[in-house]
């Protein structure tokens, strides 16, 4: 006699067809081979540069990988810090300096350490000036310095933003200023600005220049009120920008979820840096939930065509990466650069443990873990020469020389 589904179900067909199975089998996979935390909840702030995060999430990769995403989009850079803080986000879009300053309780920062096992993005940052100082002939920050010097001296210094002390818009911004004699702890005034409020607050003139992630640079340029003086590109070609973070305590706890978080944000980087799923990247990435933007205000850059707001116009091979070039891979002589720049500003008083502080930090195991899963390539080596536009060169091997090294510093 035919049984029929309904009674298959009810005398425990499906049961005792699962229990000849052996214990931990889910539907195809290993329970135990599974994230052990299932459920991520993911901070992101309103850049270009969070997009691998946001199509792993709408492209389904997380899922893929086991993961029941959530993407959380947060007012500023310190609320991104306080929610992985706190456990609220479990993971984050971080600034790759704020692991740094959490992890040694910088900047009024609670001691929580933290780690980077992958890469968002290189590139894709600018400074931007007001059309004022355009119109002054002011491009470079040598053209800058008797500006500056002037208001100073006249008790009403210059202002420029940033969006976080420890991050990278703020060594940008600094490390551009220097680079022209300008001292931005004693010639000017350097405020913190989310990146949503860049626009808004030089549209009133709080502001004389800001660094920023794009779109916010493109939609100065669009609105009318500014120009960009640099990218950061220009400044460091293929510089780190934004870090996907773990607290070292979840890390520890999670290594599968890490692990298949990471594996999911390189496949939806490999996605993105194909360049003909860049408009449908921008398309998702600028709504509301996310960037909060048009799409032709993101797609632009996105697609290295630089519009500079003053004049300039060139297509910019060294756009935004998400994964070409190693973009993935967290080389630890970043970890020890910025660590220099702390060190150069007087954010640290003494020389700070760089060894051990990238060591913990910088998870470049990690990720070669999971680049041999996926069977792709790392660089061989973590650490790396560099030089930057002021043609000063940085060796990792000799981080205090370096940090010694600058004219311009704040070390007492």
């Amino acid at each position: 006699m035919a049984v029929t589904r309904r009674e298959f179900l009810k005398i425990g067909g499906a049961g005792a067809l699962l229990a000849g199975l052996p214990a931990g089998w889910a539907g195809g996979v290993w329970a135990s081979d599974g994230p052990e935390t299932p459920k991520l909840r993911i901070g992101i702030i309103a850049l270009t540069d969070c997009s691998s995060i946001v199509m792993a999430h709408e492209l389904g990769l997380f899922k893929k990988h086991g993961i029941e995403s959530t993407i959380s989009k947060e007012a500023s850079w310190a609320v991104i810090r306080d929610r992985l803080t706190l456990g609220d986000n479990q993971a984050t879009h971080m600034l790759l300096g704020t692991p740094y300053a959490a992890t040694m309780g910088l900047q009024g920062s609670p001691v929580k350490p933290m780690i980077i096992p992958c890469y968002l993005n290189r590139n894709g940052q600018a400074i931007t000036l007001t059309k004022a100082l355009l119109d002054k002939g002011v491009k470079t920050p040598q053209q800058l310095k008797p500006l500056a010097l002037a208001a100073k001296a006249q008790g009403s210094p210059m202002t420029f933003a940033m969006t976080y002390p420890p991050g990278t818009h703020a060594m940008w911004m600094r490390y551009w200023l220097a680079s022209g004699g300008i001292n931005p702890d004693k010639d000017i005034a350097l405020i913190t600005i989310p990146p949503p409020q860049m626009v808004a607050n030089m549209k009133v003139g709080k502001m004389d220049g800001f660094c920023v992630g794009e779109p916010w640079n493109a939609r100065a340029i669009a609105d009318g009120i500014g120009f960009t003086a640099i990218t950061t590109q220009q400044m460091w070609r293929d510089h780190p920008e934004k870090v996907f973070v773990f607290t070292e305590e979840f890390a520890g706890k999670n290594p599968k979820t890490v692990r298949a978080a990471v594996r999911a944000i390189v496949e939806a980087s490999q996605w993105i840096d194909k360049l003909e799923n860049r408009p449908r990247m921008a398309e998702v990435v600028s709504q509301p939930q996310y960037i909060n933007t048009t799409k032709e205000i993101i797609l632009g850059r996105m697609l290295g065509d630089y519009d500079y707001g003053d004049g300039r116009k060139e297509k910019d091979k060294y756009y935004m990466t998400f994964y070409d070039r190693f973009t993935n891979f967290p080389l630890k002589s970043h970890g020890v650069w910025w660590l220099t720049q702390f060190r150069r500003w007087g954010m640290v008083k003494e020389p700070p443990d760089y060894k051990g502080l990238v060591e913990r930090i910088h998870r470049a195991d990690i990720f070669r873990e999971v680049a041999k899963d996926m069977g792709l390539e790392t660089p061989r080596e973590d650490m790396k020469k560099e030089t930057l536009f002021d043609g000063v060169t940085f060796d990792p091997a000799e981080p205090e020389k370096y940090a010694k090294g600058f004219a311009v510093h704040s070390m007492a």
